[in-house]
């Protein structure tokens, strides 16, 4: 198993080594044997390079198995509208030449973790669903994009191909088709016309899928009912845009955006990263949640390397910590707040006895 490990901004660097000293236990208990090598992207690549997501980033990862990421992001650059270079380029830079244009984000509650949720607990109860967020294309790829010369106008370019719509369709077809045979489509059909491409694909391949139930949504609807009602999803797929947001809002279904995981795969290695932003406010202070980049390990061991039983322990490493209320402030409620590395000693020395 090689790894390449990019920490990246803010809180990354902490909640990535609480997810590596977890992989690297579990590599121990199960005889696998584990090298990895870090890399940089993001703000602290463009101060040491110039460049987000530089050539020897991209190396690493086009000749490693498999990529652990934190996240990017920097204030610095947020609060600097005119700024040419930014962090968030890193990132997209790495999803284009890594082909990665799908991202899988499972949305599913933890019992003892219901009344973290702001929703009520018997509408979350039993919501276990997968979001598939097409990931290279539409609004944050398309071109032309810009800005007039005298600064008072700006454009975005959304596009979609055929290619680029029937390959993120057919990996959510198969994904329903191994759960509950239920895919919704969400768009904004009756506006865009990007969407009407994606849902006339949408319908001309389903026969080809004839146990799914296929059903379409428009996205102010699908955000409504994914609050009304979340247990009515199981498949949920969307291009670029739509699924960012949509993928965050379904953050408060687990009750905390620090518990969601992710993965991102294309046509070169595979990605895996929690869905929580850098948290600059929290950089260096240990506090940050680690569980969401934990179980991004897990979905690593998963997807990258068929570990099945790897994954599933460290998910129920996790799910024990939350039991024992070995958790982060932000999962605290009143009792104890455990500090980033004290949670991921916890985890560590569960999957050791285990």
């Amino acid at each position: 198993m090689k790894i390449a490990v990019l920490p990246g901004d803010g809180i990354g660097p902490e909640v990535v080594e609480v997810a590596l000293n977890v992989t690297k236990e579990v590599c121990k208990k199960f005889g696998h044997e584990l090298s990895y090598e870090y890399g940089i992207v993001g703000a602290c690549a463009i101060d040491k390079t110039g460049n987000p997501y530089p050539e020897e980033t991209h190396k690493l990862c086009m000749e490693s198995d498999a990529v652990l990421f934190g996240a990017v992001g920097d204030p610095r650059f947020d609060n600097n509208p005119n700024s040419k270079v930014r962090p968030e380029q890193g990132l997209l830079a790495m999803r284009k030449k890594l082909g990665l244009y799908a991202n899988i984000r499972p949305i599913a509650t933890f019992d003892s973790l219901l009344d973290k949720s702001p929703l009520k607990a018997e509408v979350v109860r039993g919501a276990d669903f997968v979001c598939i967020r097409e990931l290279t294309g539409g609004m944050y790829f398309g071109r032309p994009q810009g800005r007039s010369e005298d600064g008072d106008t700006a454009y975005d370019t959304c596009l979609y191909t055929r290619e680029e719509i029937e390959r993120i369709l057919d990996l959510a077809f198969q994904y329903a088709m191994k759960r509950r045979k239920h895919l919704t489509v969400v768009d904004k059909a009756n506006v865009l016309a990007t969407s009407r491409l994606w849902r006339q694909i949408a319908n001309e391949m389903a026969p080809n899928y004839p146990e799914v139930e296929l059903d379409f949504l428009f996205v102010d609807n699908a955000a409504m009912q994914m609050i009304q009602w979340p247990t009515r999803f199981d498949v949920i797929v969307t291009e670029n845009m739509f699924g960012d947001i949509l993928t965050d809002e379904a953050s408060v279904i687990t009750g905390s955006m620090g518990l969601l995981s992710s993965a991102s795969v294309g046509v070169h290695t595979s990605l895996f990263e929690p869905i929580h932003g850098s948290y600059p406010q929290a950089t260096g202070k240990d506090i940050a949640n680690p569980l969401a980049t934990v179980l991004s390990a897990a979905m690593m061991f998963e997807y990258a390397f068929n570990g099945a039983k790897e994954g599933a322990l460290i998910r129920e490493a996790v799910a024990a910590s939350m039991e024992a209320g070995v958790v982060t402030e932000d999962l605290a409620n009143g009792g104890k707040a455990y500090k980033t590395s004290e949670v991921g000693a916890w985890l560590v020395d569960y999957i050791i006895k285990a």
